[in-house]
């Protein structure tokens, strides 16, 4: 398969921040069949990279004692080619730098960002770590989405900030959503979910993972130790369910109903 497209502006890498990196470890390899390869902990402070067929598709990174307090949680990274420009245009378009751009060794510059709506994201620059090596299958990130709760202003903050061209999907009062593309083309999406969020629950990003089957990856999640939040049910896009791993990290799952119905009709 030819590598991922990885545009400016669009994800090109997600990692979790775990308070239990061997029991992450342990959840994900199985539930997504991915391999992992440690990093010098001096130079990195223990970030794992993990592998599917060999590419890589994701970052585990150890908690420091600091965050002890914080949930565990997968953040998404999006692709900059200047990161101090990006963080000086993040806070002119009204979000927030929650951590300023810094250098990691060897791989890129990395910084913590909050967009107009609050939701917390990463920028990366890349050097030597160029971003996901798999996308769009089994055990790889198949969809990026933002839920937000100001849904006009994370639009404007993602098109003026990172070069955004939009697409709207749907403006109904029922389902609002932009999406960064169009059509086969698009990249990741902006979901207004002020009425969907519970209360307290601010404004996230999202990613979907690919599974084969996901009645099965639910089955295999739980008997991880990973809860259901969300059952498997049929999408226009696909078959989609949101879990938690042991720790409480938040994610979801995609099985592509296209691919599953071609090979019913071959």
């Amino acid at each position: 398969m030819p590598k991922p497209d990885l545009t400016p502006g669009a994800p090109c890498w997600a990692d979790l921040m775990t308070s239990d990196l061997e029991k992450a470890k342990s959840f994900y390899g199985e539930l997504f069949g991915w391999t992992f390869e440690g990093s010098d902990p001096e130079k990195y402070g223990g970030y794992t990279t993990a592998f599917k067929d060999g590419e890589q598709v994701a970052g585990i990174m150890p908690k420091m004692p600091e965050q002890d307090t914080m949930p565990d949680v997968w953040t998404v990274y999006l692709l900059t080619e200047d990161i101090k420009k990006t963080a000086v245009m993040v806070q002119e378009g009204g979000g927030q730098v929650f951590m300023p751009p810094m250098e990691v060794p060897e791989q890129g510059h990395m910084a913590m960002f909050g967009d107009a709506g609050g939701a917390a994201f990463g920028g990366w620059q890349p050097t030597a770590h160029t971003g996901f090596g798999k996308l769009a299958e089994p055990g790889s990130p198949v969809w990026f989405e933002v839920l937000s709760r100001a849904y006009p202003q994370t639009v404007k903050f993602y098109q003026d900030v990172l070069g955004w061209e939009t697409e709207t999907m749907s403006d109904t009062d029922d389902f609002r959503y932009t999406t960064l593309g169009g059509g086969r083309e698009a990249k990741a999406g902006v979901m207004d979910a002020e009425g969907i969020l519970p209360e307290g629950v601010p404004s996230n990003w999202q990613i979907y993972w690919g599974v084969e089957n996901a009645d099965a990856a639910v089955e295999a999640a739980q008997r991880l130790g990973g809860q259901v939040v969300r059952n498997p049910e049929d999408t226009p896009f696909g078959r989609i369910a949101t879990l938690t791993d042991p720790l409480g990290a938040v994610f979801l799952i995609h099985q592509d109903l296209s691919q599953a119905s071609a090979e019913g009709q071959a």
